[in-house]
């Protein structure tokens, strides 16, 4: 589309960088005061519309910069004023705040209450905004009103607004104020879309479609959650050039879900149907704080999806699917039928968020299920009993970087090559055991864990490594520290004597574990078969893929 370019302009910075480095000094908060089209929307009865401010904190990294909306339905900058909205808002004004003021739309309107004259009282009002602002430390910036939709017959856009955008570029330049011309930048972006694809972007809603809005709806003023996004990603494009103190705090994605209305989306799979199809660049989808009770499917044609959470412990996508519970056929779901997200895209990322499967102590039951390839975590959680974790792709390979993973019985099994790179591994169960690989025959590389911690629930004991669940199970610990909780032999044969043949189970300068004790048909490798065992070779020797870059 041609209106593509216009969001591309936003400053693309890495999230990684936002959750693991630097910090301001204190924590900055963004007020914005304004109107109908920045308020907060209520999510009550499905209601499809959002305002911008409502959906501006999704762009920053909420541990750095905060938005705190306080625009108002129906407000002008005279009625904000005279309503005593504005002085609780002063008062909480600190050094190195920011205030986002946008007014007009009601300014507009003919009644005293309301009414302001452009040249005159407008102005006047805005600047008393600012120079408040201004005396408590505050930094104010001034945005003239979004566009209304309103093509003439042309195809082109009205401008509905008068002189109150005019008005406020020159109080901008008199004052040396930071100016975002929302007006201009979303007359570029409505106009970019057209007089029809623009509906998307405001309340146009088909009648019998949503129950806030049951006879339908054609408001070319007010914003859909779109839109809202939209006009919100235009105020932080501006920031790279305007705001570079801000910049560096913003979260760049191509879709944010959110279950306070902020995001595009306020449920995960939501986001992942709209991604296009067999995408050849990465889709990022922030996924804000909160609990996604909803079983997730990423399709094989979804590729290249990255998950990026806001937190690693507060994002937690859960669902309590186990493999005894009957579907809607009577039939039980059975192991694979349990997950609670399902990966079969190659190019699957995740960073910085929890998966869980909810169920309890039910029998099997799976959190997370890959069969897709090139698949990576970081930074994230799989909470779960037995069978937490499913490798299932014969041919999938997949890197796990400083994650936690937790269980009690089998819960990290399958055929997939896998690295587990500094993760923590911990038991909840006596007697359980951490693996149970089916590596298929002629497999170089099975289970291989790299300076990860295995640790156990208090009172926890007698835990093996890990067992075959098929004959050429392969499973290698390298520089791991091994809690007491492991038993001394360390391998089980699952009663399969016949394996301890054909499996290969090995270890590496464990910390904690004594290698004498371990099953005679294990082994102990050696300096130089250690290191042999490298990201290129395990998950790099068919096409170079390594993960780390």
């Amino acid at each position: 589309m041609k209106h593509a370019h216009i969001f591309k302009n936003v400053s693309a910075l890495l999230l990684s960088g936002l959750l693991f480095g630097f910090a301001p000094e204190k924590k900055i908060t963004i007020f914005t005061i304004g109107d109908s089209t920045c308020a907060n929307k209520t999510l009550e009865n499905q209601n499809l519309e959002r305002g911008w401010g409502q959906a501006l904190s999704s762009f920053f990294d909420e541990r750095y910069v905060v938005v705190d909306n306080h625009a108002q339905n129906g407000r002008s900058s005279l009625s904000f004023l005279n309503e005593g909205r504005w002085k609780p808002i002063m008062d909480k004004i600190q050094k190195g705040d920011y205030v986002f003021i946008q007014f007009g739309h009601n300014d507009e309107k003919s009644d005293s209450a309301r009414h302001t004259d452009p040249a005159t009282t407008y102005k006047e009002i805005l600047k008393k905004y600012i120079l408040e602002t201004r005396e408590k430390g505050g930094i104010p910036v001034l945005l003239t009103p979004i566009v209304r939709r309103k093509f003439n017959e042309q195809g082109k856009l009205d401008e509905t607004h008068g002189d109150y955008p005019k008005a406020v570029r020159e109080l901008a330049a008199e004052l040396k104020v930071i100016l975002i011309d929302h007006n201009q930048l979303s007359k570029d972006l409505v106009q970019s879309f057209g007089p029809d694809s623009s509906k998307s972007l405001f309340m146009w809603v088909e009648k019998g479609s949503n129950p806030a809005a049951p006879e339908g709806k054609q408001d070319d003023t007010h914003l859909r959650a779109a839109g809202a996004r939209a006009m919100a990603r235009l105020v932080v494009s501006e920031l790279s050039l305007k705001i570079p103190a801000l910049k560096k705090y913003v979260i760049n994605s191509d879709f944010v879900v959110a279950k306070d209305g902020s995001g595009d989306f306020m449920t995960v799979q939501e986001a992942v149907n709209s991604v296009p199809v067999n995408r050849k660049i990465r889709t990022t989808i922030f996924i804000r704080k909160g609990i996604y009770k909803e079983r997730v499917v990423i399709p094989e044609t979804q590729t290249n999806i990255s998950f990026r959470g806001e937190s690693e412990t507060e994002t937690i996508l859960t669902f309590d699917n186990f493999a005894t519970r009957k579907t809607a056929l009577g039939e039980n779901m059975g192991t694979s039928g349990s997950s609670s997200l399902y990966i079969y895209a190659n190019g699957f990322e995740a960073e910085n968020m929890t998966f869980e499967n909810s169920a309890g102590n039910v029998g099997q039951a799976v959190a997370v299920f890959v069969a897709g390839d090139q698949v990576a975590f970081r930074h994230c959680r799989f909470l779960g009993n037995q069978d937490t974790l499913y490798t299932w792709g014969k041919v999938s390979r997949q890197y796990y970087e400083d994650c936690y993973i937790e269980g009690t019985v089998d819960f990290i099994f399958g055929s997939s090559t896998c690295v587990f790179d500094r993760c923590e591994i911990h038991a909840k169960r006596s007697g359980g055991y951490l693996t149970a690989a089916s590596t298929p025959e002629g497999t170089a590389y099975g289970y291989v864990f790299l300076n990860c911690k295995l640790t156990a629930s208090e009172g926890v004991t007698d835990v093996y490594l890990g067992r075959p669940w098929r004959p050429y199970a392969k499973t290698v610990y390298i520089g791991c520290e091994m809690g007491s909780h492991i038993k001394p032999e360390g391998w089980h044969n699952w009663g399969k004597p016949d394996a301890e043949k054909t499996t290969f189970y090995a270890e590496y300068g464990s910390k904690g574990g004594d290698a004498k004790t371990r099953a005679t048909w294990s082994h102990q490798l050696t300096k130089k078969d250690a290191e042999a065992f490298t990201l290129k070779e395990i998950l790099g020797a068919r096409d170079g893929w390594n993960p780390v870059q």
